[in-house]
């Protein structure tokens, strides 16, 4: 893993540019996402937050690949995500996005060490250099002496350090993180946070999150709100950010712009 840690003045990494997402159910169409326009530096930690139905995870599927917009572009380290295939899509997606869920998604009858490896098996790497790979990963996010267990024998924590170790474990370009916290109890969550934090710190990570807890206020270096698919601004921003520090005691998070 690069452990070059993200410059103060870092150009972006991922350029939203006047993105709308709509999708037509039944007779309908749902406005997800209306001309979101943003930049986010490389080397940031970032968490979206907002009401369900925001379009939080919305957004958060058109950064890491999965879905594509109805209007505008994403472009993630150089790459315009709306010129890719389906395919070249989950090519780029294995080499360059990291993905940690709510729910972990651990594959109960491996190990720690192999559930964190499977991502390798995508590379051309040998079966010694996945498993290297995959040890300091867990390393890492402090499970070196979990390397054996299986999931079910593991803490709710821990098990999100092992889904964490997995997201790390190719070295890619970007942390995708939908709610994970969602399903820890308090400490446990405020440690996921710290090592999403450190992530950035220490290996210059890109980490974008979707969260509806107010305690990544405190750890995130920008905060941004969304209402009914509008990615608020100004005051509404503003009063959106204080209502969250408020309700959490928090604070240290830039404002959402």
């Amino acid at each position: 893993m690069d452990a070059t840690p993200g410059s103060g003045a870092s150009a972006p990494l991922i350029q939203i540019r006047d993105v709308s997402r709509r999708y037509v159910r039944g007779v309908d169409e749902v406005h997800a996402l209306e001309h979101v326009s943003l930049d986010i530096p490389a080397g940031h930690f970032v968490g979206f937050m907002g009401p369900s139905g925001s379009g939080k995870s919305t957004l958060l599927n058109l950064v890491s690949g999965i879905d594509r917009p109805s209007e505008g572009e994403v472009v993630v380290a150089g790459q315009r995500l709306n010129d890719l295939s389906e395919d070249e899509l989950a090519r780029w997606r294995a080499r360059h996005v990291g993905l940690i869920f709510q729910f972990f998604n651990l594959m109960p009858v491996l190990s720690a060490r192999d559930n964190v490896a499977l991502p390798l098996l995508l590379t051309k790497l040998d079966k010694a250099e996945r498993i290297r790979r995959a040890e300091t990963a867990l390393r890492v996010v402090g499970l070196e002496e979990r390397l054996d267990h299986y999931p079910r024998t593991l803490s709710g924590g821990e098990q999100q350090r092992v889904a964490i170790a997995r997201a790390i474990v190719t070295d890619p370009d970007l942390i995708v993180a939908d709610e994970p916290t969602g399903d820890l109890d308090a400490r446990n969550a405020e440690a996921i946070l710290d090592l999403l934090r450190q992530l950035r710190q220490h290996f210059g990570k890109t980490v974008v999150m979707v969260t509806h807890d107010p305690r990544a206020l405190r750890f995130v270096d920008d905060a941004y709100h969304l209402d009914k698919g509008v990615l608020l601004e100004g005051e509404d921003a503003v009063r959106a950010r204080e209502a969250i520090r408020v309700s959490a005691g928090a604070g240290g998070a830039r404002a959402p712009r």
